[in-house]
């Protein structure tokens, strides 16, 4: 894929489709995972019809934009690939059953936990403000998980182990980033994919009702487009910039619940939130001075 040239307004147009398209597929696999569409389907069988439908699509993109296609690194795609299957699998088994807006908010941990993991696995060195700004968002993660005899979330830790896998998705991006075509990375991404999720959905699969069909298209079509999106944006404006705006998944998230679903956030919900996006926000804003001075 070649370069594009810097263009901030349509870098934020994209980024923010990405976020709408992002908390969409959320919606998709809580409506999924719950009764609301029929039975309840397994959480692998979730993350399967997400990698096939946006294999299909990602491949179909593929056919028509023959896209050149260098030699992949097959070690690192299989590593990433993994633990992102595993992430989403996490995160879409957390969502049947505590509110979008706390399992998207506890998702923005991943980038903390990617640079924890990094510490040993990439050699890197942390700083304090570093250390303090993740220390901010696991004390917001805390507040979500409402620790008490009366209110504790138990699924906020399937939202937790996914954050922390997908952290561990972020040590083999770093590790291919540079290597090659956003395009191909999708592309190889999203087949490795389909091959885990089917090996694994073979024990619970069940024959789906043609509303979960179609909400299962709608969720790898949503994931391929909102990556699609992000890649675009990403392309258009330095990393740095862009980031923070993901953050606005939040919004859509709770926007989806509360017109779907009719679940208000509440104050625990919100202050939770609020202390994890802080701890994010400064984690961003370390990286990019960070990478200014360098």
């Amino acid at each position: 894929m070649s370069l594009r040239p810097q263009n901030p307004p349509v870098a934020v147009a994209f980024m923010l489709t990405a976020t709408a398209f992002i908390a969409a597929t959320m919606l998709f696999a809580k409506s999924l995972g719950t009764e609301t569409l029929g039975p309840p389907l397994h959480p692998l069988q979730i993350s399967h019809g997400r990698f096939l439908f946006a294999f299909l699509t990602i491949a179909t993109m593929a056919a028509v934009l023959r896209p050149r296609i260098s030699r992949p690194h097959f070690g690192l795609h299989i590593g990433r690939t993994l633990f992102g299957w595993g992430g989403v699998t996490l995160m879409f088994a957390a969502v049947a059953y505590i509110p979008l807006s706390d399992a998207t908010a506890i998702s923005f941990l991943n980038p903390v936990f990617g640079m924890l993991l990094a510490i040993p696995l990439l050699g890197e060195r942390v700083g304090p403000w570093r250390w303090f700004a993740a220390f901010t968002a696991l004390l917001g993660a805390l507040v979500l998980l409402r620790p008490g005899p009366d209110s504790f979330q138990l699924a906020g830790l399937l939202a937790l182990g996914a954050a922390v896998v997908m952290g561990m998705e972020l040590i083999f991006i770093k590790k291919l980033a540079n290597r090659e075509g956003p395009f191909q990375i999708l592309l190889v991404n999203n087949t490795i994919g389909l091959v885990i999720a089917t090996v694994a959905v073979l024990p619970v699969w069940v024959m789906p009702t043609p509303a979960q069909w179609a909400a299962l298209a709608g969720l790898g079509m949503l994931m391929a487009a909102a990556q699609a999106c992000f890649v675009n944006a990403m392309a258009r404006a330095d990393a740095s910039f862009i980031t923070p705006f993901s953050y606005i998944t939040l919004v859509f998230a709770s926007l989806y619940d509360l017109l779907i679903f009719d679940v208000v956030p509440d104050a625990v919900s919100i202050s939770g939130a609020a202390i994890i996006l802080g701890g994010a926000s400064l984690l961003a804003w370390r990286e990019r001075r960070a990478k200014a001075a360098s």
